[in-house]
């Protein structure tokens, strides 16, 4: 039987993967989509999409497909996943690697302010200032739904969820984003402060620099910590490199 490898997607390393793996004769890979993203775009192999059912059902789909290694290569604040994949992961021995890009790291001149949550950033911003550029997904936006007196420009890539600030422009935009777009809409919308997540990579990394050139504080949601005794990679070589590809 070919190693079956098991791809928890969502980003654009999972997709990487996904693509490296298909093309080695004699591998198969599934990569299972959560569904939140109403067109997640082709992917090499296998597709599924929907939840497991929780650690115990993730455990019992990798007896039943026979898998041999699992990749949680979602999105670094997708830490239900990530701790369901490692729990069942550890239940059915199947080797295990989580694939994170690297963190965003403040640089010269930048003005960021961490936070420990949503909640916790929307605590700050009233000091910063009245206009916010909100970039921190469609999700537990509840957290800044008590903010009247701010104004906010909320950019998602699908429809957010309410319950939504009071006073918000919704922007639907998929990334990558350049440098002089992001200088634009910040000028164009006169934002004071901007509200993101430690996402890293790239493709939306513009608006950091923006803000830096510009002047203006960030608010940087920092990531929830990986479950204990888990192995992470920075990239999809290092993912590659510890796979396991001995058929079960």
């Amino acid at each position: 039987m070919s190693p079956h490898v098991l791809v928890l997607g969502g980003t654009t390393e999972a997709r990487e993967l996904a693509a490296e793996l298909a093309a080695r004769p004699g591998v198969r890979v599934t990569t299972s989509l959560a569904g939140r993203v109403s067109r997640p775009g082709a992917l090499e192999g296998d597709v599924r999409i929907g939840g497991f059912g929780g650690a115990e059902g993730l455990a019992r789909w990798l007896r039943e497909h026979r898998v041999d290694a699992v990749v949680d290569a979602t999105h670094p604040f997708a830490s239900g996943i990530t701790a369901h994949a490692a729990r069942a992961a550890e239940a059915t021995d199947v080797p295990a690697v989580v694939l994170r890009r690297p963190g965003w790291r403040p640089g010269p001149g930048d003005r960021w302010h961490p936070a420990s949550s949503l909640i916790e950033a929307a605590a700050l911003l009233a000091p910063l200032g009245r206009r916010v550029f909100l970039t921190t997904g469609r999700l537990g936006l509840a957290a800044f739904a008590d903010l009247p007196e701010l104004h906010f420009l909320l950019r998602s890539v699908e429809p957010p969820e309410p319950p939504l600030p009071s006073n918000v422009e919704v922007l639907i935009a998929r990334g990558p984003f350049t440098l002089d777009d992001e200088k634009n809409l910040l000028r164009e919308h006169r934002i004071d402060v901007l509200v993101t997540k430690d996402s890293g990579g790239e493709s939306t990394a513009a608006k950091l620099t923006a803000a830096r050139d510009l002047g203006l504080p960030v608010v940087v949601v920092r990531r929830p910590p990986l479950p204990v005794g888990v192995t992470a990679v920075p990239d999809v070589a290092s993912a590659l490199a510890l796979l396991e590809l001995t058929p079960r």
